[in-house]
This record gives C-alpha cells, sequence and structure tokens, in this order.
C-alpha cells in the first residue's frame, strides 16, 4: 500500500471514520497513479479501515486501471449497470462515518451514494487531501518543472510570431499547437494573449483584435504534463512604449521581485502579498492592482493555498505557488508578470526562468 493511502488510513483511525469514498479523478490519481476522465461515468476509490482499499472504474477503462493504479483491487461497470449498488455491495457492512470531497462532491451523486450507502455520517475530507497535496514531493517538482520548461519554450516559440496585424488569436492558436507539438498533454487553462487596451482585462478574453506598434502585449499561458500544471504571464512591448506604460512595467517588475526576496519558511502568505501591494501603492498604482498575488500549484493550476493579504498561514518547504502582481490601467494598458515559485528549506526556488527585463517584440 502506498504511503499516501496509508496517510489517510491513519486520519481515518484518529477521527473514527470506517471509510473514505474518493472520487475526483485527480485524487484518484494522486493516490493510486491511474489518471482518468470518466466525463459523466463513476469513478471512485473506496478505502475501508481494516480492508484493503479497491478501485471501481468504467470497464472501458480497466485495461488502462490494471497497468497503472497501485490498488491491484479493481471492480468495473458497464453503462448499464448502477455503480452505486456495486458500491453498496463492496462496502463492508455497519459502515456509519463515510468520508466525501464535500468541495468535489455534486448534489446528485451525494443523494445516489446516501442512498446507496445509508451512513449515519457524511464527513469532509478535503482538509487531509489537501494537506498532503500542498507540501510537494521531489518527484512532483521533477514534473512541474518540466510542465514549466515546456511551456517557456511554447512562449518563445510564441513571441517569434508576434508582428504587427497578427490577431490575439491567431497568436493563441500558435502557442496551443506548440503545447501539444512540444510533449505536453495540453493548456492548464484557456491561453491569454491580451493586445493594447486590452492588456488592461485582468482575466480578457482574446479575440480579432490586431497586434500593433506602441502597445503592450500580454502572454498568460501553462500546460499540462506528466500530470502536473505550469502557469507563466510575461508582458511585451511592441516598438516603442510610452513613460507611463514603462512605469507601470518597471513597478510590476520591482513587486513581482520584492515578493520573490519575501519568500522563505516561516513567512506569512499574507507578507508576500503585502510586500508587493506596498510597492504597487506607493508608485501610485494600488488601486489598479485588484487581485490576490496568486495562488497554489500543482495538479490543479488553481489550487490551495490561496496568496493574499489576509491568509496568515505559514509557508512551508514543499509548498509550489505563483506570484503574479499586476497594474491595469483601462485606456493605457496592463502588466502582469508572474512566476512559479517553490520554498525550500533556506528560502525560494523559482522554477520560471523566462527572462523578466522589458523585452521590445515584433
Amino acid at each position: 500500500m502506498n504511503t499516501r493511502i496509508e496517510q489517510l488510513i491513519a486520519y481515518m483511525d484518529q477521527r473514527e471514520i470506517d471509510a473514505m469514498l474518493i472520487t475526483m479523478p485527480k485524487h484518484v490519481y494522486y493516490l493510486t497513479g491511474f489518471a482518468s476522465d470518466p466525463h459523466e461515468r463513476f469513478l471512485g476509490l473506496l478505502i475501508p479501515r481494516g480492508a484493503e482499499p479497491l478501485l471501481i472504474v468504467p470497464a472501458l477503462d480497466l485495461e488502462a486501471a490494471q497497468a497503472a493504479s497501485t490498488v491491484k483491487a479493481i471492480h468495473t461497470h458497464t453503462d448499464t449497470d448502477n455503480p452505486y449498488e456495486i458500491l453498496r455491495k463492496l462496502l463492508p457492512s455497519g459502515i456509519r462515518t463515510l468520508g466525501l470531497e464535500k468541495d468535489y462532491m455534486t448534489v446528485s451523486r451525494f443523494e445516489a451514494i446516501s442512498r446507496a450507502v445509508g451512513a449515519a455520517v457524511y464527513a469532509d475530507i478535503d482538509e487531509p487531501l489537501r494537506e498532503m497535496r500542498v507540501i510537494k514531493t521531489p518527484d512532483e517538482v521533477i514534473r512541474m518543472k518540466h510542465a514549466v520548461r515546456i511551456i517557456e519554450d511554447v512562449l518563445q516559440a510564441g513571441i517569434a510570431q508576434v508582428k504587427p496585424g497578427v490577431t490575439e488569436i491567431e497568436l493563441v492558436a500558435e502557442l496551443e499547437y506548440q503545447m501539444k507539438k512540444l510533449g505536453a498533454s495540453g493548456p492548464s487553462f484557456a491561453t491569454m494573449v491580451l493586445a493594447g487596451e486590452k492588456s488592461a482585462m485582468p482575466h480578457g478574453v482574446p479575440g480579432s483584435r490586431a497586434v500593433r506598434e506602441g502597445e503592450l502585449l500580454l502572454f498568460d499561458l501553462g500546460v499540462y504534463a506528466d500530470g502536473y500544471a505550469s502557469d507563466i504571464t510575461r508582458t511585451f512591448a511592441v516598438g516603442d512604449i510610452s513613460e507611463e506604460q514603462a512605469k507601470i512595467y518597471q513597478t510590476v517588475l520591482q513587486a513581482n521581485l520584492l515578493a520573490i526576496e519575501a519568500t522563505r519558511p516561516g513567512a506569512t502568505l499574507a507578507s508576500l502579498d503585502h510586500a508587493a501591494r506596498e510597492h504597487i501603492t506607493n508608485a501610485g498604482y494600488g488601486a489598479y492592482f485588484m487581485h490576490r498575488l496568486g495562488h497554489g500549484l500543482g495538479m490543479d493550476v488553481h489550487e490551495y493555498p490561496s496568496v493574499h493579504g489576509q491568509n496568515q498561514e505559514l509557508l512551508r518547504s514543499g509548498m509550489v505557488f505563483t506570484i503574479e502582481p499586476g497594474i491595469y490601467v483601462p485606456g493605457v494598458g496592463g502588466v502582469r508578470i508572474e512566476d512559479d515559485v517553490l520554498v525550500t528549506d533556506s528560502g525560494v526556488e523559482v522554477l520560471t526562468s523566462f527572462q523578466k527585463g522589458l523585452t521590445v517584440i515584433g
């Protein structure tokens, strides 16, 4: 049995939980090594106290599960079977407390499980899973570095296509082509390329806007590779830009560097946000930095923890998250500079290495 499942069993013993049912596909992968997208079909890892864990998968995924899963007791269901009836038969008798991922569970699925199991208590097991995932193992860090290397190569290939007249969506198409070509399984979120005034929209949508001389061009992109995500943002000048745009860029760059410098074990997540936000505010742009400093990164592109000014949680070695300050001035343009960072025993390792000085492209 792998150590991650052993940690969950220890948690079950402490909390007197009779069994856990893991249904989030990424958690099944995290705990067993079997990755799948079951779509609407039922996928579940059942971990009873005092008995061997077992996996319930759609019949069409049986061969893949047998090849990849560290849990070897595998049960299947066809599209005409009732998987909840299979679950009921596999559960030990007398289940009083069943652990579920409440943040992931839909109401309809919970009702089906409840009818099948009939437990008196349904305990939330998101906390132990979150605590396990927040500290990355050396193997996970290697996978994340691989995802970072791919996305930086993708970005380098993408900016080579920038010239006045090319549209945002044409650049998105080139970037996502390069992702697959360079070995990613796909983008980790909707690729963002925003030109000119649209760069001042933190979550703008790429479209037919053409790149023009004398403006800012923002790229925010990432990939999944080996089950883990990368996420990077860089902003470029297309030709000569204004003094104010250059000032915005240098302000964001310095805020990014200050937050990275503040990253070390024992510091609070809030202190990182404060380091970046104070610099931006002192430069006169506080009202134009309207989002948190960053977010956790791992199997999901946005995961625990949230790096914001009220989070007093202490940094621990093994945490991975983004540092991405930004300034967005309507009518002028926006700049965001995002890095992926790993907290180490002695400080911080910046996983992203794509250069950050103001660069003119096109």
